[in-house]
């Protein structure tokens, strides 16, 4: 399918690159299908909507740069997009990139989509360890130290 990106223009993606977000993102609540696309820099995609070309969003996986990442959600907020089990979800963070400072994630609204149906839902943690603006390379540069418990 054709879709008109905020990146790259017009370009063709794959129909399984879709992803439904039935209540929208916090901010965007009418906006409710998008696209993922790969990012010309890896580790980084776009979060491309079908809906408005302007809106589009980098993401990025938060156990690359935080493996201590954990998501303690609601289990009705992920039986309503299906998942049952957590090898079952995608989880994203968005990104910003201001014109002047550090590239941050939001951890504490994680975006949480089902592998196989591709309907998902932004989260709300509220975990205390998990901020609105996390450091991405700061937090890349000392992810080898952090440990996970096993």
């Amino acid at each position: 399918m054709k879709v008109y990106t905020k990146a790259y223009g017009p370009i063709e993606v794959d129909e399984r690159q879709r992803a439904t977000f039935p209540a929208g993102l916090f901010g965007f609540e009418t906006i409710t299908d998008y696209v993922l696309i790969d990012a010309e820099r890896q580790p980084f995609y776009w979060l491309q909507s079908l809906e408005a070309e302007h809106i589009a969003f980098i993401i990025i996986n938060p156990f690359l740069f935080r493996p201590d990442y954990e998501l303690d959600i609601d289990d009705e907020l992920l039986k309503d997009i299906g998942i049952s089990s957590p090898d079952k979800a995608l989880i994203f963070s968005i990104v910003t990139i201001p014109p002047s400072g550090p590239m941050t994630a939001n951890l504490q609204g994680p975006l949480i989509i089902n592998r196989d149906t591709r309907i998902g839902k932004q989260g709300i943690l509220t975990d205390p360890r998990w901020k609105i603006k996390h450091d991405v390379l700061e937090e890349l540069k000392g992810a080898g130290s952090i440990r996970k418990d096993p």
